[in-house]
């Protein structure tokens, strides 16, 4: 499960896809299944959450991991590149970026 927390050490990368809505339901799903088959399962990988907007023309991805090398090596794999050629196909574009947690709020 994701932790935000200004003390962490974990690599947090928020990813946001664009999409119609009559392909946001495909693309969870091709999302789930990536996360349930493979993402899940690399090194360094801690938890991920997906979030979607209720015009159904966004999806949020958040998801941490123990160090910057480990998403970058699981980005890198020939079964993610697979992966992303079939999130490309469902939506307009997507892209990873790479945040520090430099505060919090309760």
């Amino acid at each position: 499960m994701p932790t935000i927390s200004k003390s962490n050490t974990f690599q947090t990368v928020i990813t946001t896809f664009e999409m119609s809505p009559g392909t946001c339901q495909d693309l969870v799903d091709a999302l789930t299944e990536a996360y349930r088959t493979f993402i899940s399962k690399q090194p360094g990988f801690i938890g991920a959450g997906l979030h979607v907007n209720d015009a159904q023309t966004r999806i949020a991805n958040y998801s941490q991991w123990e160090r910057r090398e480990d998403f970058q090596a699981m980005l890198r794999s020939p079964e993610m590149r697979e992966h992303n050629r079939r999130f490309h196909e469902l939506c307009r574009s997507f892209e990873p970026v790479m945040y520090d947690v430099v505060e919090t709020f309760n």
